[in-house]
């Protein structure tokens, strides 16, 4: 955390950890709210894990794939527990349910370290507890689900979740990343319409749990296609800006996040910058001619891997075609960028590509271009017409070399 959070986040986020347990402590040492039916605790801890567990594989993808922002379906379970749990019990059920998350899921994946998930936690149990406490006034936790005033109770507890959710979600994410895109910060339209979706799904269960218990369990099943349904709409997407031989951004997707880096540099003005490298792997053609296209294939994939392992997590790896590669890296200056180029070049000198049998491929290399932001040009395309420049600067010098 300390190495890749930002201070400010870390305390932001420290504070939020802080507020959850104390509130959920106290709330369960006063017993506000009125007491607890353990059996409805009991019931909504199973019916999440049970779900957490037939959906593992996809919310693992999911969050693979997600961006910033990630909308999981544990609200179907809050929003029932706002409405049938005193506040410190719902955001026990949170912190329970999220917990089973992340030894089951989370905590494979690359994208979702510890830090991230306490801070995720935090914010859940803050939401359910607001959304609960605020059905404590005017007694509305008491109203009948078949009245009206049952049902405005259920759409407020309902509201709450999701503004407090929210806002501490996404002032947590501008911390974390300084981004300002509404994408980024609360979501898609697609992304917060799942959302309401899980959450009438919630309102069904409290309806349910309170007048047929048994019911309850029907909701399952939408819920799961539900959650299918997203995994195959964010494997289209990803599928649609990924290089199939390498498993790297394609043109067009690593082109699209570079606009944005582009437009948040622009935006944040002097100082701000970011750098590209352009990458040729140097007589690659020798090895189609002499190994054949699918030995070139393994190859190309190898050279993506050790790119990728060079840079940082925070840089962006993409395929322009043929053997050439293109990495973008944000907020760094002339010195950071010449020694992560580098890095590259000696990463593929030192690589050994095993394809097959007792064939192995090394002697490779590749030659790097680097052109920064805003030295190199006032637009994006201008900063890669001089990373290409760049490149053909250190092809025309022997190859196997860095220029600027």
């Amino acid at each position: 955390m300390w190495a890749v959070a930002r201070r400010r986040w870390i305390g932001y986020a420290a504070g939020c950890e802080a507020v959850a347990a104390i509130v959920t402590v106290t709330g369960l040492a006063t017993g506000f709210g009125g007491p607890v039916q353990f059996s409805s605790f009991g019931v909504l801890v199973g019916l999440g894990i049970a779900q957490a567990e037939m959906s593992r594989r996809i919310e693992r993808l999911r969050r693979w794939m997600s961006g910033q922002t990630h909308i999981n379906v544990t609200s179907v379970w809050y929003l029932a527990g706002a409405f049938l749990l005193p506040p410190a019990w719902v955001a026990l059920l949170a912190l329970v349910l999220y917990l089973h998350l992340w030894l089951r899921v989370w905590r494979h994946v690359r994208t979702r370290p510890a830090h991230r998930f306490a801070a995720s936690t935090a914010w859940a149990m803050l939401s359910c507890f607001a959304a609960s406490a605020v059905l404590t006034i005017g007694d509305l936790d008491q109203g009948r689900l078949d009245t009206a005033y049952g049902v405005l109770a259920l759409v407020l507890a309902a509201a709450v979740f999701e503004l407090v959710n929210v806002v501490l979600v996404a002032t947590g994410i501008f911390l974390y990343t300084n981004s300002r895109s509404p994408a980024d910060l609360i979501g898609t339209w697609e992304d917060n319409a799942f959302e309401l979706s899980t959450l009438c799904l919630g309102g069904l269960a409290a309806l349910a749990f309170v007048h047929q218990p048994v019911l309850v369990v029907f909701v399952l099943p939408p819920l799961l296609l539900l959650h299918r349904y997203l995994l195959l709409k964010q494997q289209l997407q990803v599928a649609v800006v990924t290089d199939e031989k390498t498993g790297l951004l394609n043109t067009g997707g690593w082109h699209d996040l570079a606009t944005r880096e582009f437009t948040r540099a622009r935006r944040r003005g002097a100082g701000s910058g970011f750098a590209v490298l352009m990458i040729d792997l140097d007589h690659f053609k020798r090895i189609n001619d002499t190994y054949g296209h699918l030995t070139g294939d393994e190859v190309l994939a190898a050279v993506a891997v050790a790119i990728e392992a060079s840079v940082r997590q925070s840089d962006t790896v993409g395929r322009f075609g043929g053997e050439e590669f293109v990495v973008l890296l944000p907020a760094t200056g002339d010195t950071d960028v010449l020694g992560i180029a580098e890095r590259v070049r000696i990463a593929v000198r030192e690589l050994t590509v095993a394809v097959g049998g007792p064939l192995r491929i090394s002697g490779l290399s590749v030659s790097v271009g680097v052109a920064c932001y805003p030295q190199a040009g006032a637009t994006l395309d201008e900063v890669l017409r001089s990373a290409d420049a760049a490149l053909y600067r250190a092809k025309d010098a022997g190859r196997n070399r860095v220029a600027v």
